[in-house]
């Protein structure tokens, strides 16, 4: 039988050589991700949000299509399917489409702010499906974190202000993401990282290829080299590749500790906003970007940490007791 096939799907686990190994590919997904928001804003400008919402959706589903066809994956089966239909909701169709109607309204470094509360939110989607166990240590320092990565957003972008509409809508894809990371991160065990995401994208395709025809009709797209370069970044980074070291990381685990990683992410995108939109970067923003990378590593090396063996008791050895002589046998009278 082979390696991939359905029937051993639901057994097959990744067994990770050491948590190491899942924090440093989580980072290297973290950093993938960290232009979406940036680029998102750039690619808003000419195209609608709709169009790249869906577009970039249905640009990664032909990427996914072609890899599962060449490999010949086999096809998940059972309740992998419903598992699949939530990762595609949260992170093919809610983050994307919600960010990108978000951004038309606000800043990069203000989507920021919110999407800073995208850490704890996946520990504690990770918590209530994977049933993960953290100690109180791990979730103070969350906690911290995700107050320090708020904290430095606003001080970058002015704060959160009066609530708008688009602060709800990056809510909403904060839930959405959270919950699509830790269901993709338990089913990548199962089906593999990149399977896990290319299965979501093709299954999620039919709906995307609507709505992308739906914004065409409606507005047909026409934008520059810069912003088509955005939404090619949008649809093979960060719909797809990025989710091939994103969900191996989240498989290896534990899933709470590795998307603390992602606290870093605020960090780097408000650094590439200053770099490719021109935003300023002040003192007490680098001091604050500090401030979470702190807290980030501190999360991640609380789980790092073994648990201490189990002690269990040695039965002691009772002392042999000495051989009593072997009695003659008495004659047997009649």
């Amino acid at each position: 039988m082979r390696d991939n096939s359905s029937a051993t799907l639901s057994k097959r686990t990744v067994i990770p050589p050491s948590q190491a190994s899942g924090i440093w590919l989580g980072l290297i997904g973290v950093a993938a991700f960290s232009f979406t928001v940036p680029f998102t804003k750039v690619a808003v400008a000419s195209l609608s949000p709709l169009f790249i919402g869906s577009g970039r959706a249905v640009v990664a589903a032909v990427l996914a299509a072609s890899a599962l066809a060449l490999t010949r994956q086999r096809l998940p089966h059972g309740m992998q399917w419903a598992r699949l239909a939530v990762v595609a909701a949260g992170v093919v169709v809610g983050f994307p489409l919600l960010t990108s109607f978000a951004l038309t309204a606000t800043p990069a470094s203000h989507g920021a702010v919110v999407i800073a509360l995208l850490p704890a939110a996946t520990a504690t989607a990770a918590v209530l499906r994977g049933r993960e166990r953290p100690p109180l240590a791990f979730w103070l320092v969350t906690t911290a974190g995700a107050l320090a990565a708020i904290v430095f957003a606003s001080l970058h972008s002015g704060g959160f202000g009066q609530l708008h509409w688009a602060d709800l809508l990056l809510l909403g894809s904060v839930v959405a993401a959270a919950i699509g990371y830790a269901e993709g991160g338990l089913l990548a065990r199962e089906l593999g990282a990149w399977q896990t995401v290319s299965w979501a994208l093709v299954l999620a395709s039919p709906l995307m290829v609507l709505l992308t025809a739906v914004s065409i009709s409606q507005e047909p797209p026409s934008a520059a080299p810069v912003q088509w370069l955005a939404f090619a970044y949008l649809g093979v980074v960060s719909m797809f590749l990025g989710f091939f070291a994103w969900y191996r990381g989240l498989a290896i685990g534990p899933i709470a500790s590795v998307s603390q990683i992602q606290l870093i992410q605020p960090v780097l995108t408000i650094c590439w906003a200053a770099l490719l939109l021109g935003e300023n970067l002040t003192w007490p923003t680098a001091l604050g970007a500090l401030a979470v990378i702190l807290c980030a590593g501190a999360a991640v090396r609380v789980r790092l940490k073994p648990d201490p063996p189990a002690v269990h008791p040695v039965p002691t050895l009772q002392p042999l007791q000495p051989l009593q002589p072997l009695q003659p046998l008495q004659p047997v009278k009649d």
